[in-house]
């Protein structure tokens, strides 16, 4: 079935059921961040209520809501660049997560390699750097799932690596039909793990984080090495991992 043949009359026939958890990761200092400008954890709370006051007002669905879950939604500024299922601009947000860790931990190694591949002269980072992955609850009724019949005989077009044209005029007609969540496989993930695009607050079944973990990312001229204490995990992408991305293919690893 072919794009155009998508509408939201359609796509609502191929709503689906999904309980299940979405994985993240952040640069491990976004609360200690603010911590080096004040005194006592006092004044750390008091400039973290003033930040947060100068934010935009969250979606009504969005209040209650960990910080943590509602941040992509937030923002009403407009959107420099267009990601897989967000146009640029001033639209609306989506909270992109992984069914698994590992597959989280994938997508973070390679845009911050694709940082790297757009800042040539920017030499590799001396030390690791630390991570906070952590597990939202998603619960709904209406997920869209791209990997699955029949929405899967157009997997061509939602996994392309550079253009994420047809993914956005799906987004479209899935807000349309009133989805909440849209499934697809991950194309950063060497091991082609899948994703979660997250349309509404509503989806999300707990308030806040279930679980969290920390993780260190490494990255050299050997490629990127990643490590969880606990539970101990460790991942290894080498170079080559995600030279399907022409930008990856052409990052210089001598730097």
């Amino acid at each position: 079935m072919s794009l155009p043949t998508w509408t939201p009359a359609a796509l609502s026939s191929e709503f689906r059921r999904f309980e299940g958890v979405g994985w993240r990761l952040i640069e491990a200092q976004h609360r200690v961040s603010t911590l080096k400008l004040t005194d006592t954890l006092a004044e750390q709370a008091l400039l973290e209520e003033l930040i947060e006051a100068t934010k935009p007002t969250l979606p009504p669905d969005c209040r209650g809501l960990d910080y943590l879950l509602a941040t992509p939604f937030r923002y009403g500024a407009i959107y420099p660049q267009g990601s897989r299922f967000r146009r640029a601009g001033r639209t609306l947000g989506v909270y992109y997560a992984a069914a698994a860790v590992e597959t989280a931990v994938a997508e973070m190694a390679f845009y911050r390699l694709l940082f790297f591949a757009e800042s040539p002269e920017t030499p590799w980072p001396l030390d690791a750097a630390d991570y906070t992955a952590f597990a939202a609850a998603i619960a709904t009724a209406r997920l869209i799932d791209l990997t699955a019949p029949p929405l899967a005989a157009d997997a061509p077009l939602w996994t392309d690596l550079l253009d994420y044209g047809p993914c956005q005029a799906l987004a479209d007609a899935a807000r349309a039909a009133d989805a909440d969540v849209i499934g697809y496989r991950s194309v950063r993930d060497p091991a082609g793990g899948g994703n979660l695009a997250v349309l509404t607050c509503r989806s999300f079944a707990r308030p806040a984080p279930i679980e969290r973990q920390t993780w260190r990312l490494r990255l050299s001229r050997s490629g990127v090495q990643a490590l969880c204490e606990f539970p101990r995990q460790a991942l290894e992408f080498p170079p080559d991992a995600f030279a399907a991305d022409p930008r990856i293919a052409a990052l210089n690893w001598d730097r």
